[in-house]
């Protein structure tokens, strides 16, 4: 199964180095690093590692995760990550597995059902992410606790999914859309840890509400939003 991992990233040197030592290589056929115009040497430490590094100055999650899609060699499955080492790169065979056993087509990682270390959420973002995933339930019928940055999909899903969010949203449509169109969406159980530097969205108060604006609108909007054709059910062999 080819495995590709996108990490978006801005000023992650003082964790890009352990996210990366820290994949498995024996999962993962290639690791794709998309920074936003780092001055703090991320981009040459994520080389000097071996990843495959792309500049994306154009700002936006959802710009930096679709950017990484679109760059991806042929893979079966790709792997969204973070570069500040708040999940643990070790736990990515996690993720794949129900794509592996053809049970999923995306896998979001639980943070609020793995086991959270001290420090590693504010209550605020803990608390938006329940609220997130409850509407979620209600109007998907997705069993959902959180929605966490490390998840793994289909490649054939999400190109079906047509994915358009460029915003901290990105995360909510990829879920709802797969929700929406019919593919199997699971949980599985990730830790999580206090973040490396300091958090450009739950270190502040205004990152926070502007990326739960962003999710909350993203529930309701895509559930307008009318379906796609469905890519073929099954596992990425």
């Amino acid at each position: 199964m080819r495995v590709s991992v996108v990490i978006p990233t801005y000023d992650e040197a003082g964790s890009i180095e352990r996210v990366l030592e820290e994949i498995p290589a024996a999962l993962v056929t290639e690791v794709l690093v998309v920074d936003a115009g780092s001055t703090d040497g991320t981009r040459e430490l994520a080389s000097a590692c071996g990843a495959r590094v792309i500049v994306e100055l154009r700002r936006g999650y959802g710009r930096a995760c679709l950017t990484g899609l679109a760059a991806a060699n042929a893979p079966d499955v790709v792997v969204f990550l973070d570069g500040d080492y708040s999940d643990r790169p070790r736990e990515l065979g996690r993720l794949l597995e129900p794509i592996r056993a053809g049970k999923a087509d995306v896998v979001l990682g639980s943070r609020l059902s793995g086991g959270l270390s001290p420090g590693a959420m504010p209550w605020h973002a803990a608390f938006g992410n329940r609220v997130a995933a409850t509407l979620i339930r209600w109007l998907y019928g997705t069993q959902l606790t959180d929605l966490g940055p490390f998840r793994a999909a289909r490649h054939e899903v999400l190109k079906a999914l047509e994915l358009r969010e460029l915003t901290y949203g990105w995360a909510v449509e990829l879920a709802t859309r797969a929700a929406r169109c019919g593919y199997r969406v699971v949980e599985v159980p990730v830790s999580y840890h206090p973040r490396i530097g300091v958090s450009k969205i739950s270190g502040t108060w205004k990152g926070s509400i502007g990326a739960g604006w962003c999710i909350l609108t993203g529930i309701l909007k895509n559930r307008l939003r009318p379906g796609t054709g469905r890519a073929e059910p099954g596992p990425a062999t």
